[in-house]
């Protein structure tokens, strides 16, 4: 909409709404560092940060006779539903935001483009990630993202299960792959390498990918995703880092802490 305004490329006009761009509607130039002028502001702060602050306050006073006309500008007013036209204060904001804004779009672009793969982010990660030496065959696998190595899995959550008391074994392959049926060796946060306390050997009974709400079970899962496992929950509280039954001298993932 900007860049057939100002009859530019959108790639151009994008990096003026980022950084030390600032525009001033009464000369309609754009300069690298703010004027004297008081209608001198910054690109991001009067193109984005302002129509969103605008639309939010009319949507929450219910100034509808100012908010539909800037909806049927921007193309939002033709996504709404006749009911979605009667709603006031808050449903209208959040509606009207989940149909011109929506997060779940936004988030997705961010983590794709910004946020590295397993196999790029774990050649750096390692040494934040392993206890053991840096130079094993377990840090080397992680380093790699190495489908093929031995298996190096932590465990990050428990989620209830729609059996009462029950619950799936949420987490991150790391190295290996995790596969129904395999024997897995259970370390967990209170293991101490040499030592037999908080340490199991288990089988896992499904693996199962979380999809939203759903899960889909699968026959593996390699390193790189996510997934969940079925059968291990009486042997893990919390946290856990899982391996290949018979790699005894494996040491488990640091403790990962979350905000």
């Amino acid at each position: 909409m900007y860049a057939a305004k100002f009859g530019v490329a959108q790639e151009k006009m994008i990096t003026k709404l980022w950084g030390d761009n600032f525009f001033d509607p009464a000369t309609k130039k754009w300069t690298s560092t703010q004027t004297d002028s008081p209608s001198c502001k910054r690109g991001f702060n009067q193109f984005c940060y302002e129509p969103i602050k605008q639309v939010i306050n009319l949507a929450m006073n219910d100034n509808k006779d100012k908010l539909f006309p800037m909806l049927e500008k921007l193309g939002v007013l033709s996504k709404l539903k006749a009911d979605d036209k009667e709603l006031m204060g808050k449903p209208l904001m959040k509606r009207v935001m989940q149909t011109w804004l929506p997060a779940a779009i936004a988030l997705l672009e961010m983590i794709v483009y910004h946020l590295p793969s397993p196999a790029k982010a774990q050649k750096y990660r390692v040494d934040t990630l392993y206890e053991g030496p840096l130079d094993d065959v377990y840090a080397t696998a992680v380093r790699n993202c190495d489908p093929d190595g031995p298996l190096m899995m932590y465990i990050s959550k428990m989620i209830p299960t729609a059996d009462s008391g029950r619950f799936f074994a949420f987490g991150r392959v790391f190295a290996g792959r995790i596969a129904t049926g395999s024997k897995v060796r259970i370390m967990g946060p209170n293991y101490v390498p040499g030592e037999k306390k908080d340490l199991f050997i288990k089988a896992v009974q499904r693996t199962v990918l979380c999809m939203g709400r759903k899960q889909d079970a699968v026959e593996d899962v390699p390193c790189g995703n996510t997934c969940a496992l079925v059968g291990l929950d009486q042997f893990i509280a919390k946290t856990a880092t899982l391996t290949n039954d018979d790699k005894a001298d494996a040491f488990p993932m640091k403790a990962m802490k979350f905000s």
